[in-house]
């Protein structure tokens, strides 16, 4: 076996777990978008005008905050994918 399909299989390797490290860390990352979006913190369900809502830049947080778990996925799956690719590329 030559040395740069050695160092594809360990890339591959890697970038499985990276992968399934990141994959299991994303449960406690919505556990805490959840806890952070809730009543007694941002009150992201009150989405009224704001004298009797949350204001614009509560809003915004909230959408910011919203975010954070689709680009967690395609960051895991970018750095997984990106490991792998770099391989083939050497």
């Amino acid at each position: 076996m030559n040395k740069s399909a050695q160092t594809l299989g360990i890339a591959i390797v890697v970038a499985i777990t990276i992968f399934i490290v990141g994959m299991v860390s994303l449960n406690i990352i919505k556990d805490e978008v959840t806890r952070v979006r809730d009543a007694s913190n941002l009150d992201c369900q009150n989405i009224a005008d704001f004298p009797d809502g949350i204001s614009d830049g509560t809003k915004l947080t909230c959408l910011a905050v919203d975010w954070v778990v689709p680009y967690f996925i395609i960051t895991i799956i970018s750095v997984a994918g990106g490991l792998i690719t770099a391989r083939f590329l050497l």
